[in-house]
């Protein structure tokens, strides 16, 4: 009876050991942390890649520099649209020039916005998360007190609600509007795309980052990519000012000026 006993009690140990582990998550060690012992994410992070280029493996093209995909699954490292859907981010291709949203100064949307070359910043709190990006002065806040998604409502960039697992911020990103692109090739969404975000501090100067897409009117099948992230070091780091719009109306009016020679003629 006591050798059974025991043979139970060590089984339900181990048991539950392992349902904590999978609740926790692995613990990263060597990273900077916060009194609450979560991980300090805080920081100016950029990429280091072309995948706002295309997230596929891809030649260079006009505007587009040649580079590696950053798709992990599917293995072949393709987006697994449905036929239409191939169709229509070829069309786009072919029109990025000026069918690109961000072409036209919109947000770029997520997860795009983590991917381009623009650095962007992490305020971490225990309640929420806020991220400022350089480009337009986009900004995110991360829910983290388990609240649902709002209902019948888009956002260029979500709606974004958090969570721990370990030492890996989760993140659930919902509401998204349409219009937004995942690159600079076309690589498209409808407003059912569903975003899983996954950022893990890996080391005091990386954030490994990962998002898994999902979006039944558009592709096949869920994929995932995932990239490092790089932490701005210098001690005068910080965000500057990306006025979009700014710019282009100073090329229209430099381009309607009288002075141009093309209205000249």
């Amino acid at each position: 009876m006591t050798t059974r006993w025991l043979a139970t009690s060590a089984a339900i140990l181990a048991a539950l050991a392992q349902f904590a582990f999978a609740q926790s998550g692995p613990k990263v060690a060597g990273i900077p942390r916060l009194p609450d012992g979560k991980p300090d994410l805080q920081g100016i992070w950029e990429v280091r890649n072309t995948a706002d280029g295309n997230l596929e493996a891809h030649s260079a093209a006009a505007g587009i520099r040649a580079g590696e995909g950053v798709i992990v699954d599917p293995p072949d490292g393709k987006i697994p649209y449905q036929p239409w859907a191939l169709a229509k981010q070829k069309e786009n291709f072919s029109r990025r020039a000026t069918a690109d949203p961000v072409n036209k100064c919109f947000l770029p949307g997520v997860p795009r916005i983590t991917y381009m070359h623009y650095p962007f910043q992490i305020f971490q709190t225990p309640k929420f998360i806020a991220i400022t990006y350089e480009y337009v002065h986009a900004s995110r806040t991360i829910h983290m007190d388990g609240s649902p998604h709002l209902d019948d409502i888009e956002f260029w960039m979500g709606d974004s609600r958090g969570r721990w697992e370990g030492d890996t911020l989760v993140v659930d990103v919902a509401d998204n509007n349409r219009e937004t692109w995942l690159d600079m090739s076309g690589n498209f969404h409808s407003e059912a795309l569903h975003v899983v975000e996954r950022y893990t501090r890996t080391s005091p100067d990386i954030l490994q980052f990962e998002a898994t897409i999902e979006d039944p009117k558009v592709y096949t099948k869920p994929w995932r990519i995932s990239m490092p992230l790089y932490r701005d070091a210098e001690r005068t780091a910080q965000l500057y000012e990306y006025e979009c719009h700014v710019y282009r109306e100073k090329e229209a009016g430099q381009s309607l000026s009288p002075a141009n020679p093309e209205q000249s003629r």
